[in-house]
């Protein structure tokens, strides 16, 4: 143990320095499973790069808060942008455009464990595909359900407070989309 034999108070501005590095750390480590999330909600590329850097930008005003409120919090956020972005995107005269203009870009990029070998690393691709579809397939509510809960290990409280209903809601909508899930992804195993 180092012991300092001349006290030194620290200045007042540098407490808030760790604090944005933990809140940077977070949302660093939140953000591929964010995008993945979006993506799965808004079916664009850039919307759903769009979604996440607000959702981030606006997170940084709650970096006072406990750090254990920051992952249920970050989700209501990127949630409620999500369906604004949906409800936008309701209102865009669509059938102006071309019909692929705004279809499906194809699977989010993935890239393999470095150690996996080929076979694996196609499998894994392939897997990773067929959920992703699968989970596009559901109900907007089921799919949020689904990932809060099972992607990204929040309990149901958090993920009540994350998607704004009742616990019971999460469960439900939880119940379903793994019924449904695993009605379409029977195949595959």
């Amino acid at each position: 143990m180092l012991v300092s034999t001349s006290p030194s108070p620290l200045p007042e501005t540098s407490s808030p320095a760790p604090l944005a590095a933990t809140i940077e750390l977070f949302l660093a480590d939140i953000g591929p499973r964010a995008f993945r999330f979006a993506e799965a909600g808004l079916r664009h590329r850039e919307d759903a790069l769009d979604a996440v850097q607000d959702a981030m930008m606006k997170m940084l005003a709650y970096r006072e808060r406990p750090a254990g409120e920051w992952s249920p919090l970050f989700w209501s956020i990127l949630r409620r942008r999500i369906v604004d972005l949906q409800r936008r995107a309701g209102f865009r005269l669509r059938w102006l455009l071309p019909t692929g203009d705004r279809g499906d870009e194809g699977p989010v990029d993935w890239a393999p464990d470095q150690g996996a070998g080929p076979a694996q690393a196609h499998d894994q691709r392939e897997a990773y595909t067929r959920l992703v579809q699968a989970l596009r397939g559901l109900p907007a509510r089921q799919r949020e359900a689904f990932t809060l809960r099972v992607l990204e290990e929040l309990d149901v409280a958090d993920t009540a407070r994350a998607m704004g209903c009742s616990e019971g809601s999460v469960k439900t909508h939880l119940s379903r989309a793994r019924d449904a899930l695993q009605k379409q992804l029977e195949e595959f195993r």
